[in-house]
C-alpha cells in the first residue's frame, strides 16, 4: 500500500505527466518513488495530516471524484520511515528539500533539484520492528508493487510509467494515445490479438434517478442531471482463459476495483461460452457521475457501491456479451493447442532477475560460487610479494550488449515501445528494437485486418469435405480449412433451441410407453423437489415413486433410454450450497445444457453429407457458435495464410 498511497495522492493533483517507482527491497527496506509532477505549494504542509485533503464540505463525501482524498499518505509513511522529498516548479530557480525520520522533520532548505517531485522512502518500519517482521519476502513484496504499477499504467495510458529495481527495469511504459495501445505495450501482441473491443453508453435516466419527496424539496430545487454510464475497454475471446480472476482489470472513474458485482456481471457475460472454472481476460473502464458510486465503503477502496447496482450489472453483462456475439471469433489451431487456461497470473510483470547486458547472477549466487571453489594462489617468491585476493571468474553467459543510451524517465511523449522482450520490459533493454508510436499503430492496424477474417460468420459458406474418424467434420472455404467437433456443434444448436422453446412454451415432449423408474440418492431426491417445476417446463413429466425412486412418464424429444437416465442423474447431482446460491437463470441454463449434451450426436458416429451440411447451416444461425454450453470450442480454423506460411510460400 506504500506505493499505492503516494501514487493516489499524486494522481489526485492535476497534470501529472509521469511516474517512476523504484523499489529496492532488502535488509534496509528502501523505496524511491519519483513523481514527475507539478510543484507542491508548501513542502512542509504536505506532511501535515489532512492538510492535502480534497474535501471541502460534507456533501463532497457523496460525490468523491478524486483518489487520495483523505490526505494522509505522506504523513502516515513519514511516521514509520526515513523520507526525503525534493520538489521544484518549472518557473522556480531553486527547489526545496525536506527530510523526515519517524515523523520528525529534520531539515527543510533550498536545493538545486530538477523540475518535478522526487520522494525517497528508506528504512521502512525502522522504528516499529514488530510491524517490520510481518513484511513478506522481497519477491512477494515486489510482485505486489509490480501489480499495482501495472494497474496504474493501464488506467492512465496518457502518462509515462517506469518500474525499476536495483538491477533491472521491470516496466517502461511511455505515454500512448489510448488503452488499446497500452494493452499492446504492456501485455504484448499475443494478448492484444485475442481481445475484442467493447464500447457503449446509456443514459441513467432509463434507470430512474432517486429524488427527495416533494415535502423535502426547497423552492429553488432542480432535478439532478442523470448523466451517462459509459463502458469501454477490451474483453478476451473465448479461447483466452485463465484459472483465476487475476487478469480481470476493472476501473471505475479511473479507480481500480475488485468489486463482486462487476466480477459477477463479467462471469454472467461468459456463461455457457467458457467453462465455469475458467475466467476471461478483461480490461474494462466504467465512467459515471461521481454521485452514482460510493468509493468509501471499503478500507482499501477496492470495493465500491453503486446507487443503481442492478442497472450497472446488467449493462456491463449485456455489452460484453453483445461484443462476443457480434464478433463471433473463430479459434485457430495454434491458439487452441498452446493457449490453455493457466492458473498463474501470467499477465503480471515478471519480477525475476533479467539478462540485460550483464551476467544474470544474483549477489547470493556470486558469493556461493566464490566460496565453493576458492582460487588457488601460488606462494613462491614473487607471488608472495605481490599477494592479493583474487575474485573467481564466473562462467561466461552469452548476452547481447547494450549500445544505445537508455531511455530517460523524464520523457513523457509517446516515443519508442519495447519489442522482442516479455511484455512490459522497456526500451533500455539491448533486445529492444525501437518502435515509434506510429509504427505501433501500424502494427496494430495490420493485426486488426487479420483478426477481421478470423470470424465464424463464414460458417454458412463452408463446403463439407468429410469426417475424421467419424468424430470431426472437415470443411473448407476461401479463408482456409476448418475442423468442427460434431458433438459440441450439435450440442450448441440444441441448447439454443431448448432455451428458445422453453421461453415460448413450445417444448416438444414424448410420452413413454412404460414409466422409466430411476433410483436416486436422498440428496438427489431433495434436488428433484427444487427442480421439478423447471424440469416440467423443459418437457419432463416425473413424480416420486417411493422414497428413493423417480418415475418418468414423459421426456423431451431426443432423450431416451440410458441417455435420459444419465441426464437426470447429472442434473440432480448438485450440492446443497450450490443449489441455494443458484439463481433461476443459471438453473435454466444448467438444465438446458444437460438436455442438449445428452441429446446431441456423439463422436465415433458416422454422418451423412446432408446431415453435416445441415449442421453447419444451423450452427451459423446460432447466437454464440464459438463454444458449447460447457465452454469447449466448436470450430478450429487453419487459415489460408498459415497454410501458405507452412509450405514456405510467404
Amino acid at each position: 500500500m506504500l506505493v499505492g498511497q503516494v501514487v493516489d495522492e499524486q494522481r489526485g493533483a492535476p497534470m501529472v505527466p509521469g511516474l517512476d517507482a523504484c523499489p529496492n527491497i532488502g535488509e534496509a527496506v528502501a523505496w524511491q518513488l519519483c513523481v514527475r509532477a507539478n510543484k507542491l505549494h508548501d513542502a512542509m504542509l504536505a506532511f501535515e495530516r489532512h492538510a492535502t485533503s480534497k474535501l471541502r464540505s460534507a456533501d463532497d463525501l457523496l460525490q468523491i471524484a478524486t483518489l487520495g482524498f483523505r490526505g494522509e499518505a505522506l504523513p502516515s509513511i513519514a511516521s514509520v520511515a526515513r523520507v526525503e522529498m525534493e520538489t521544484r516548479a518549472k518557473e522556480d530557480a531553486v527547489g526545496t528539500r525536506v527530510e523526515i525520520a519517524g515523523g520528525n522533520m529534520l531539515r527543510v532548505d533550498d536545493a538545486g533539484v530538477p523540475v518535478g517531485t522526487t520522494i525517497a522512502i528508506r528504512d521502512l518500519f525502522f522504528n516499529t520492528p514488530a510491524r517490520k517482521k510481518f513484511m513478506k519476502s522481497e519477491s512477494t513484496e515486489l510482485s505486489h508493487v509490480a501489480a499495482l504499477v501495472t494497474h496504474y499504467a493501464l488506467a492512465h495510458p496518457e502518462k509515462h510509467f517506469e518500474l525499476h529495481t536495483a538491477t533491472n527495469a521491470l516496466l517502461i511504459a511511455p505515454a500512448v494515445r489510448d488503452a488499446g495501445e497500452r494493452l499492446f505495450q504492456i501485455f504484448g501482441g499475443d494478448v492484444h490479438r485475442e481481445m475484442l473491443p467493447v464500447a457503449a453508453e446509456v443514459d441513467f435516466a432509463r434507470a430512474g434517478i432517486p429524488e427527495p419527496p416533494p415535502w423535502k424539496r426547497t423552492e429553488d430545487y432542480e432535478p439532478p442531471e442523470p448523466g451517462f454510464l459509459r463502458v469501454h475497454g477490451f474483453a478476451s475471446k473465448p479461447e483466452l482463459q485463465k484459472l483465476s480472476r487475476g487478469s480481470m482489470y476493472v476501473f471505475v472513474n479511473g479507480r481500480q476495483i475488485r468489486d463482486k458485482l462487476i466480477l459477477h456481471a463479467l462471469g454472467e457475460a461468459y456463461r455457457n461460452i467458457i467453462p465455469p472454472t475458467s475466467f476471461p481476460v478483461v480490461l474494462l473502464f466504467l465512467e459515471m457521475p461521481a454521485r452514482e458510486v460510493d468509493v468509501n465503503v471499503h478500507p482499501a477502496k477496492t470495493e465500491v457501491r453503486f446507487r443503481q447496482g442492478s442497472f450497472v450489472h446488467d449493462f456491463v453483462r449485456d455489452q460484453v456479451r453483445a461484443a462476443l456475439m457480434k464478433a463471433r471469433p473463430a479459434a485457430s489451431f495454434y491458439t487452441a493447442v498452446h493457449h490453455t487456461p493457466s492458473a498463474s497470473e501470467s499477465l503480471l510483470i515478471d519480477v525475476s532477475p533479467m539478462v540485460i547486458g550483464d551476467v544474470p547472477y544474483t549477489e547470493a549466487e556470486r558469493e556461493r560460487l566464490r566460496e565453493s571453489d576458492p582460487v588457488p594462489v601460488s606462494m613462491n617468491g614473487d607471488a608472495v610479494a605481490s599477494f592479493a585476493l583474487q575474485e573467481r571468474e564466473l562462467p561466461a553467459v552469452p548476452v547481447r550488449l547494450e549500445f544505445e543510451q537508455s531511455h530517460t524517465a523524464a520523457s513523457t511523449a509517446p516515443v519508442s515501445i519495447a519489442e522482442g522482450l516479455p511484455p512490459g520490459y522497456g526500451t533500455n533493454s539491448p533486445a529492444t528494437a525501437a518502435m515509434t508510436a506510429e509504427a505501433l499503430q501500424a502494427k496494430m492496424r495490420s493485426e486488426a485486418v487479420d483478426d477481421s477474417l478470423e470470424s465464424l460468420h463464414a460458417l454458412a459458406s463452408l463446403r463439407v469435405i468429410g469426417q475424421i474418424k467419424d468424430s470431426f467434420i472437415l470443411a473448407a472455404n476461401d479463408e482456409g480449412m476448418w475442423i468442427i467437433d460434431q458433438h459440441v456443434a450439435h450440442e450448441r444448436i440444441l441448447f439454443e433451441k431448448v432455451m428458445r422453446d422453453r421461453q415460448t412454451e413450445r417444448v416438444q415432449r414424448q410420452r413413454l410407453l412404460m414409466p422409466l423408474l430411476i433410483d436416486l440418492l436422498p440428496e438427489q431426491m431433495a434436488a428433484f423437489a427444487a427442480l421439478a417445476d423447471e424440469l416440467e417446463r423443459n418437457g419432463f413429466e416425473a413424480e416420486p415413486f417411493g422414497p428413493r425412486t423417480l418415475a418418468v412418464k414423459a421426456a423431451p424429444v431426443g432423450l431416451e433410454g440410458k441417455e435420459l437416465e444419465r441426464m437426470l442423474g447429472e442434473v440432480l447431482q448438485i450440492g446443497e450450497r450450490e443449489r441455494q446460491v443458484e439463481n433461476n437463470e443459471a438453473r435454466r441454463g444448467r438444465v438446458a445444457a444437460s438436455i442438449a449434451c445428452h441429446a446431441a450426436v456423439k463422436i465415433n458416429m458416422p454422418l451423412e453429407r446432408q446431415k453435416m451440411e445441415w449442421m453447419l447451416q444451423e450452427l451459423a444461425k446460432t447466437e454464440i457458435p464459438m463454444g458449447c454450453p460447457h465452454g469447449r470450442p466448436i470450430a478450429l480454423r487453419y487459415s489460408y495464410k498459415d497454410i501458405e506460411r507452412a509450405f514456405q510460400r510467404i
